[in-house]
């Protein structure tokens, strides 16, 4: 037979195929975000100290601390930028 059935002739084969689990879906891949600089809620651990210290000027702290962390990103990419790229 050249080409065989697609469904099965043999009657276990049959049964077995019938209670097969069907495959599950795979979980869509999650995208970034299309607008830039769009704030994302996220949960972070950060020590007492560190807490108390950008908490100590009142209200905004959590501003504080994202501009914190942002010019430490773009002074770590200037850096890397500034590397040669062919270092011998």
């Amino acid at each position: 037979m050249a080409n065989p059935p697609r469904r099965p002739t043999n009657p276990l084969a049959a049964a077995e195929a019938a209670f097969k689990p069907a495959k599950k879906p795979t979980a869509p891949v999650r995208e970034t975000a299309a607008a830039p600089n769009v704030r994302e809620l996220v949960s972070i651990r950060i020590d007492r100290a560190v807490l108390d210290y950008f908490q100590g000027d009142g209200p905004g702290w959590q501003d504080r601390i994202n501009d914190t962390l942002r010019a430490m990103v773009e002074k770590r990419i200037a850096a890397e930028d500034d590397r040669p790229d062919d270092i011998t």
